[in-house]
């Protein structure tokens, strides 16, 4: 596999990205032991060395205290800036000569003395141990080791090398936080793409990824800039369709126009016949398909529509008395409950078109009763439209009703079934806004049509 020697390339993106946080933190980790190293074999300060030195001066002045009882009790402590100081003798086989205890963090000391080679100091937890100071007294070599009991300050790097337990755990977090960071700087364009792919999927045509993402210089990129180039295209091919579809749609009316006046020239001359009436017949069925073409069109086009916040109530009052009218023509009822406060961003004429539809289609096949209501949510508003009709039998059709053309075994017949294009309609309004529409059968008979329009 050949890569890229784009700094972009995505791949040496999560190469570096990954590498990067991992040896950096390896690399404070195992800095820690360094920091103490040198630390711990720093210089010692210069009044510390001084008090050593005075003191061996001392002894080297009055040398019969070494081997006398006063050394146990010799310069064993003095005074260092106000606070008690401790000196440890020591001879050349590191025996402690004034002192019958030898303390553990003094021997760990000497032996970090003795690997250095230099005079160091050395803070433990609650002292400070310094020193050597090496001397001679009569040919025979000391050494002078000091300790401070109290607690001195100590370098903030000590924390962690004596708590290595929540060293590692901040290790950890650290590095989780690190790579969540860069997960987020590779994953924020591409939610910000599967937004856009889904909306465009939902029927928004217009929908692009944004210029952030389409201007980044890697392969996330170079997608976006592919998604909004193929955007791009199809709508420019669904637009160049439905205005193919609008175009014929027009130019079919006017034959049929003639058509039509043609035939009633004939019934004025006294020519009418069983087959001038069924031709008329016919050319109403086609005038009829023609109108719900062009509608259909002018839906999915969305052409001289602007939306607006519109009660819905009011929006559908129009469509509601006429549905009601309808429905008492062939005895059965209507219930409304649509609250007149649900104020949302619509497209009056599709949305109008859309229920108006629905409701003449519940109306048909429904038994006694049809009811529509409209419930607002924090984020849409859902309208249900029920009917207690015998529904669709076939659950694979519940879906397909929405297709154009298409009409399910029980509506094969023409005077009940139509063309198929009065569900495809009121599916394309709600698409226009963004919303979705649903078929289901209730129990035990009648369908249920539900939508959901967004509020924002």
């Amino acid at each position: 596999m050949q890569l890229t020697k784009n700094p972009n390339n995505i791949f040496v993106k999560l190469l570096l990205g990954f590498w990067l946080c991992s040896s950096l933190i390896i690399a404070l980790i195992g800095l820690l032991p360094l920091l103490q190293q040198n630390h711990d074999q720093s210089e010692l300060p210069i009044p510390l060395k001084r008090m050593l030195e005075r003191s061996a001066e001392r002894i080297a002045s009055n040398p019969q205290i070494l081997g006398s009882e006063k050394l146990k009790h010799w310069s064993r402590f003095k005074e260092f800036k106000g606070r008690p100081a401790r000196i440890y003798l020591v001879d050349e086989y590191g025996k402690v000569l004034n002192s019958h205890k030898q303390s553990r963090s003094l021997r760990r000391f000497m032996l970090m003395a003795d690997e250095a080679g230099h005079p160091i100091k050395h803070q433990f937890r609650d002292e400070l141990i310094f020193g050597p100071y090496n001397f001679k007294v009569e040919g025979n070599p000391y050494s002078l080791y000091g300790r401070l009991p109290e607690h001195h300050p100590r370098p903030w790097f000590f924390f962690f090398i004596d708590n290595k337990i929540l060293t590692l755990s901040i290790a950890i977090l650290l590095s989780g936080l690190l790579c969540g960071l860069f997960a987020w700087h590779l994953g924020k364009p591409l939610r910000s793409l599967k937004r856009s792919a889904d909306a465009l999927a939902d029927g928004d045509l217009s929908s692009r990824v944004d210029m952030a993402t389409a201007q980044r210089n890697d392969e996330i990129g170079q997608l976006a800039q592919a998604f909004n180039g193929m955007a791009d295209s199809v709508e420019d091919m669904v637009k160049s369709q439905q205005r193919l579809i609008s175009d014929i749609s027009h130019e079919l009316r006017t034959p049929l126009t003639r058509l039509k006046l043609s035939l009633a020239l004939s019934r004025k001359k006294g020519l009418a016949t069983p087959e001038t009436e069924r031709i008329e017949y016919e050319a109403d069925q086609l005038e009829q398909m023609i109108a719900e073409l062009l509608e259909l069109s002018r839906v999915k086009l969305n052409a001289n529509e602007t939306k607006r916040n519109l009660e819905l109530s009011e929006s559908l009052s129009q469509v509601l008395d006429d549905a009601d009218f309808e429905a008492q023509q062939q005895q059965k009822q209507l219930y409304i409950d649509i609250d007149e406060s649900i104020i949302l961003p619509l497209y009056p004429r599709p949305l109008c078109r859309a229920v108006e539809n629905l409701l003449r289609n519940a109306i048909r096949y429904a038994d006694t009763r049809v009811s529509i209501q409209a419930i607002a949510t924090t984020s849409s508003v859902q309208i249900e439209i029920i009917d207690d009709g015998p529904g669709i039998s076939d659950e694979a059709d519940l879906e397909a009703i929405f297709k154009p053309f298409y009409r399910p075994q029980s509506a094969r017949e023409r005077e009940s079934g139509g063309w198929g294009l009065g569900l495809a309609i009121a599916k394309a309004a709600i698409q226009a806004h963004q919303g979705k529409i649903t078929a289901e059968n209730q129990q035990p008979n009648g369908l249920k049509i539900s939508i959901s329009l967004p509020l924002h």
